[in-house]
């Protein structure tokens, strides 16, 4: 029976041999990359991804993200596509075909079809000799040494530098695309991620009892009010318009200072030049806002810098 020594070992090594595969990978980009990505860029049609077995399973991921992030893709199970679905094709889509070995019959016997169609072909492979890579406009290789499966059948690392590779393609593709954390949004509307990233700070900011006090209230009215708004704050305005903060924080410094809290109005102690967020500003810049300068909260104000809400690090 393998110890349990002996299975930490081989895991270590498992992952540090498919490490060093993508560093070698890495090493081997070059000008057939970059051409690949501006193939992608230019395609006026879709970017079709076609493979066979755990190739294929991969392929379905890569399309999967080029078409969350900007690049119109789906996948096409080449046995499938030999037998009619050939027809999802136009002649202006792109085919990213994958084959470690370059020889898959399923992905081969499609070539005289999508070469009669007039489709660009991008090649993965691990034999730029191959029937694949020879027929393809492009070849991006992922070849590796060997496997990591001790028999060196059962496609481990091989499948690893495929992805990585669409991967690679992806984040190419993105930045290339400019493509934003609100355009993601628009593609996962469902779930958390998708609300998050579509949320206003108008859709979660609070805007009924705010605590708000004029600059003369004095210091223990106004720690009062910002007991009962429960925000750990309380709002100086003058004629609706923001004119300081008082914080917990500042609490803390004027009982350190020993502040008479009868005769200290709010306006001498409170900080001015608070930090303002408007509500049309999406929540997830108001939230890394507030993580990057360590605060707790925002003051949500309009074009005439009047209180309209205040939102905290937590709301969602």
């Amino acid at each position: 029976m393998i110890k349990d020594s002996d299975i930490l070992s081989l895991a270590k090594d498992s992952l540090l041999t498919q490490a060093k595969a993508l560093n070698k990978i890495a090493g081997q980009l070059g000008d057939e990359f970059q051409r690949a990505v501006e193939l992608v860029l230019n395609t006026s049609g879709r970017t079709v991804v076609c493979g066979m077995g755990k190739s294929g399973l991969v392929g379905q991921k890569i399309a999967a993200t080029f078409a969350s992030t900007g690049t119109p893709s789906f996948f096409m199970h080449p046995a499938e596509a030999f037998h009619g679905d050939l027809g999802m094709l136009t002649q202006d889509d792109l085919l990213i075909l994958i084959s470690y070995s370059g020889e898959t019959e399923e992905v081969i016997k499609l070539l005289p079809s999508l070469k009669h169609f007039g489709n660009s072909i991008i090649a993965l492979v691990g034999d730029n000799n191959s029937t694949l890579a020879r027929h393809a406009d492009i070849v991006l290789n992922i070849a590796v040494e060997r496997e990591v499966c001790p028999n060196n059948l059962a496609p481990t690392t091989s499948t690893l530098t495929t992805m990585a590779m669409g991967d690679a393609l992806a984040v190419a593709l993105i930045t290339a695309r400019d493509f934003q954390a609100s355009d993601f949004a628009r593609y996962h509307p469902g779930g958390s991620l998708g609300k998050k990233l579509l949320l206003k700070v108008k859709d979660v900011m609070h805007q009924e009892n705010l605590p708000v006090v004029e600059p003369d209230k004095n210091l223990k009215d106004s720690i009062l009010v910002m007991t009962e708004g429960r925000l750990g704050l309380v709002v100086v305005i003058e004629q609706d318009k923001v004119l300081g903060i008082f914080t917990d924080g500042d609490l803390r410094r004027a009982l350190v200072n020993k502040v008479d809290m009868e005769t200290a109005a709010i306006v001498d102690v409170m900080t001015t030049n608070p930090r303002l967020i408007e509500p049309e500003c999406m929540f997830v810049e108001a939230e890394e806002f507030m993580i990057e300068n360590k605060i707790k909260a925002l003051l949500v104000v309009d074009n005439d810098k009047k209180l309209t809400g205040i939102i905290e690090i937590f709301d969602r």
